[in-house]
């Protein structure tokens, strides 16, 4: 098993634990709902011991229209379990006023899990960082006086237990714990923690302490979490976070707790600017069937559908679009063969749960770089997991008298320990190839109408100061702009000078005069930078004005309330003389008019005269336009392409950030395509509102559809048969015996509504390449295309056995087959 780590006191946590599992049978004799504990195993669950899968879907990354599908597709996938994270400053935007509607509806989620017959885990945080602003925690935090977040403070600890107790009230009222008879069976408190805790020295271990004491206190009846934190106190279990928790996680830290994996990352978050890192099908499954094979007996996949980040929600150089290669895509849409490879691995492991949950677990080695693990209960149960550790060859090994052919860096899992059902590098999923059709342009001058923002000079501001203000403190995170303004005399003409300003935002644009001089930015490595530019100047009083714009507060590290934001320093070179503005007499103004008079919104245009369009495209324009919705169910998006960076309203709904200028190593824009749900649209007259910092062109905008318009299936010549073709066990003699019932086949799907229209591609023989890119090979069957077309053309589904047979006749005797078939759906 994984290896136990930590040193406690039994005596003690024997009586801790009776004692709490005593107040558990008290409760649920009272109110019929499910024992929820744990031991060295795994999670036991009406003294069940459990493996369980679940994926993190995050309630307002999404719609609750879109819930229902998510979560079905969840379960179809193989999960037993959804995980959610509780965003504080989404519900307590203000001191004491909640919010539980619409996208935030809590409740509503679960119970929508609950309907579906999946289990429910709770972060409830409340720091959860997650890429999200502020590391969710409310922004009014910063001005309770005397706080340092995450610490053993006074102050800090009153408003988290109150927020907490807040948050399970309303579910035990809702009875929505395991122990109600609920679908919630884990909590997790705090986040990370382990990350920072020595940043805050004396003050770091006893407020885990407390989080644990506290957590355990509010009496859920269901076991507490908490992640990356090796010294959880007891009963509290330590979960691991990361790529490859079953190499890297040290174990549990005491003898009676399961190994959990509270987030395997299915990909790795983006950032602008950032260089795109993917993760493959074949790795995750490795690393999850190791960490099983371990002893592992919990893995939730982060995220399962990362969604969007609507609004101002997303952290600092964080993208709306979040998590898109995850098993569900952002639109919610199958991410292929991702999703199917994780379906086929959590029905193998399945296949196995017996022996697993209570056999006797031996490890040994097969090689220099290969071992087993195996699970042996009785003398008719087993199950084997083979591993092939070498990265760059094939390993041929030999386990229980038969021989087995490993991948590179792959696991087998025997069921039986005799057959192999599944091997983590071998996908036996189609690929899907998602692409979006354009519906409708926005390429006429008439469509649009524009409003040119006002630049406020430093008489048009109320609020001065003779120093820098803070940007996040005195916009209270209200909005992302910041304006610092300030004047001062030139007493000669056609005079230039250079403005040089440091800042510490995110975005800065400067303007002299009423006129655009320049911008600059940051990035998510390097948050402080510099704009340097030549002013034209007039004779007598000169007005500069300097937008501050933040893409998102910071969503972690130690002592939080301190971080800082906006401009640090103003000079001006003029000649030789340098003059200093930091502490010069300025004025501020928080957010931008649009803003203030909501030109988002319907009733906007009332407040503020919108123009026709001109082609001049400056600097802080708001745009709008009218348009219907696509025809259909498929997912919409925005294009963008041709914009710089703003904001987009769709009906007065914020469907986030775009930075469509910030571009890649490669020299690619992130993101061009922004989820519109559906939810948020009329069948016509759909108001669409933009507001572009920089010189974008609207005229290059388009609305269109997203769908998977091909599938590509692979099976190739070491390729093992899918578990949905496990035929289960069968009773000989009283003997229990596994086996196959089909040769391997491509199987092709087309989402539902689509039929394959044609055949792309096909080979059986030895073609070259995958389903990206792909050649026929030195051996290549004359029927390949009428055969396939034959079953899949005019279907929805079809399957073509991957045998000489089936192709009438083998093309070139022996070399092994292969069969890689790639189709369009409409």
């Amino acid at each position: 098993m994984i290896g136990r780590v930590g040193h406690i006191e039994m005596i003690s946590w024997l009586l801790w634990w009776c004692l709490l599992l005593s107040s558990a049978i008290v409760f649920l004799a009272d109110h019929g709902g499910s024992s929820v504990t744990y031991d060295s195993r795994s999670l036991l669950i009406n003294g069940k011991h459990k493996i369980l899968f679940s994926g993190s879907i995050h309630y307002p990354r999404s719609t609750p229209q879109m819930w229902p599908s998510l979560i079905s597709k969840a379960r179809a996938g193989g999960l037993d379990a959804i995980d959610t994270y509780v965003f504080w400053n989404l519900h307590e935007p203000q001191q004491g006023q909640y919010d539980f509607s619409g996208r935030k509806d809590l409740v509503r989620f679960i119970k929508e899990v609950q309907d579906q017959g999946l289990y429910v885990c709770l972060r409830i945080g409340p720091f959860i960082e997650s890429e999200w602003t502020y590391g969710g925690l409310p922004f009014w935090l910063h001005d309770v006086p005397g706080i340092v977040f995450r610490s053993d403070n006074k102050p800090f600890k009153y408003h988290m237990l109150r927020y907490a107790k807040k948050i399970v009230k309303m579910l035990k009222a809702e009875k929505l714990y395991a122990s109600q008879g609920g679908p919630i069976i884990l909590s997790q408190i705090e986040n990370e923690y382990k990350n920072v805790e020595a940043a805050f020295r004396e003050k770091g271990p006893p407020y885990v302490r407390w989080a644990a004491k506290m957590a355990v206190g509010l009496h859920t009846g269901v076991p507490w979490v908490m992640c990356k934190q090796d010294d959880a106190p007891d009963p509290v279990i330590n979960a691991c976070n990361g790529l490859r928790c079953g190499e890297t996680f040290a174990g549990p830290n005491s003898p009676n707790k399961p190994a959990i994996w509270t987030e395997n990352w299915t990909s790795v978050y983006q950032a602008y600017g950032k260089k795109t890192r993917l993760r493959s099908a074949e790795d995750i499954a490795f690393h999850v069937a190791l960490f099983i094979a371990k002893g592992g007996s919990f893995v939730n996949y982060y995220m399962y559908h990362g969604g969007t980040n609507f609004g101002r929600t997303a952290a600092e150089y964080v993208p709306t679009s979040y998590y898109d290669q995850a098993p569900l895509d952002e639109y919610g849409l199958l991410r292929q063969p991702k999703y199917g490879h994780l379906k086929e691995l959590h029905a193998a492991v399945k296949l196995c749960r017996k022996p697993l949950l209570s056999g006797k677990w031996t490890n040994f080695s097969l090689g220099h770089l290969q071992e087993a693990f195996v699970f042996e209960r009785h003398s008719e149960e087993c199950a084997a997991f083979l591993v092939n550790n070498d990265g760059r060859r094939n390993a041929k090994v030999n386990f229980k008298k038969k021989s087995y052919k490993l991948p590179p860096k792959s696991i087998s899992i025997l069921p039986d320990c005799k057959t192999a059902a599944f091997n983590t590098a071998q996908v036996s999923t189609q690929y899907g190839t998602r692409l979006a059709k354009t519906r409708q342009n926005f390429d006429s001058i008439e469509q649009w109408k524009e409003y040119k923002e006002d630049i406020p000079s430093f008489d048009k501001t109320s609020l001065r100061a003779n120093m820098l203000l803070e940007q996040m403190n005195t916009t209270k995170d209200s909005s992302d702009y910041l304006w610092y303004t300030f004047r001062f005399q030139q007493n000669s003409s056609n005079a230039h000078s250079l403005l040089t300003v440091n800042s510490l935002a995110h975005n800065l644009h400067a303007f002299v005069n009423g006129e655009f001089i320049g911008s600059a930015h940051g990035s998510h490595d390097n948050k402080s930078f510099t704009l340097q530019k030549r002013l034209p100047l007039k004779h007598g009083t000169n007005y500069v004005s300097l937008l501050s714009v933040m893409t998102g507060l910071p969503d972690g590290g130690a002592y939080l309330e301190r971080r800082v934001a906006g401009l640090r320093s103003v000079t001006m070179q003029f000649k030789h003389e340098l003059h200093d503005f930091t502490t010069y007499l300025s004025g501020y103004k928080v957010g931008l008019l649009g803003e203030n008079i909501q030109l988002h919104r319907n009733h906007g245009g009332a407040k503020a005269y919108w123009s026709r369009y001109t082609t001049s495209r400056q600097p802080l324009t708001w745009y709008k336009t009218i348009f219907d919705a696509p025809l259909g169910d498929d997912p919409v998006a925005l294009n963008l392409s041709s914009m710089g960076k703003g904001e987009a309203w769709v009906n007065g709904q914020s469907i986030g950030r775009y930075w469509v200028s910030f571009l890649d190593p490669n020299g690619n824009p992130y993101q061009t395509w922004y989820h519109i749900p559906r939810s948020f649209l009329k069948p016509s007259g759909n108001l669409l509102v933009l507001l572009e910092e920089e010189k974008g062109n609207p005229l290059g905008i388009s609305i269109g559809t997203m769908s998977i318009t091909k599938v590509c299936g692979l099976v190739s010549n070491y390729h093992l048969p899918p578990v949905s073709s496990w035929q289960g066990k069968n009773q000989i003699n009283g003997n229990s015996k596994t086996k196959y019932g089909r040769r391997p086949k491509v199987q092709l799907r087309c989402p539902r509504g689509r039929t394959i229209s044609s055949v792309l591609f096909s080979s059986f023989g030895n073609p070259s390449g995958d389903c990206e890119t792909y050649a026929i090979g030195s051996c290549h069957s004359s029927n390949s295309r009428a055969i396939v077309e034959k079953a899949c053309l005019g279907k929805e589904i079809c399957s073509i056995p991957v045998s000489s047979k089936n192709f009438h006749g083998d093309p070139c005797p022996g070399i092994a087959k292969s069969l890689l078939v790639d189709a369009k759906c409409t």
